[in-house]
């Protein structure tokens, strides 16, 4: 999809707060309140714009406790990949999952309530699955930047 200054405006625009009404988009882009709307809904018919959502606060909802784990795999046959990746994204606490290259087979950021929460997923959970045979934990420390945002 070829996308023009103005397409790329609205998306900004979007991105930040899609609470924004359209008639606000529209003078801030310099365009008819319908043309705006038209433009909208092409992105959303196209799949460009996937979903809106509101941003939650991980410490304010008591997700404290957050860090990025590389998981390695000791059996590649299908039956077992299948297995994990049905697992993995079955949990709420994975927040995402990447299949990689290099020493680790999957990348998964994760929130938990406390190191306690995060323990009892490793021991009761990830650990348990035939296919996983091990495990680096990166404790996130500080959230240095967050965002969602496509660079347009």
């Amino acid at each position: 999809m070829e996308l023009d200054s103005r397409d790329k405006e609205i998306l900004k625009i979007l991105q930040a707060d899609s609470r924004v009404s359209n008639a606000e988009i529209a003078e801030r882009v310099g365009m008819s309140a319908s043309a705006c709307w038209r433009r909208v809904r092409l992105f959303e018919e196209q799949g460009l714009i996937e979903r809106y959502k509101a941003e939650l606060s991980p410490r304010v909802a008591g997700l404290a406790f957050s860090a990025l784990v590389q998981v390695r795999l000791t059996r590649h046959n299908p039956e077992h990949l299948k297995e994990f990746i049905d697992a993995i994204t079955t949990r709420a606490e994975v927040l995402e999952c990447y299949a990689t290259t290099g020493q680790a087979d999957y990348h998964l950021r994760l929130l938990c309530k406390d190191i306690d929460a995060y323990n009892v997923f490793l021991e009761e959970f990830l650990f348990r699955l035939p296919a996983v045979q091990s495990a680096e934990t990166n404790v996130v420390l500080r959230e240095v930047k967050r965002s969602h945002e496509l660079p347009l």
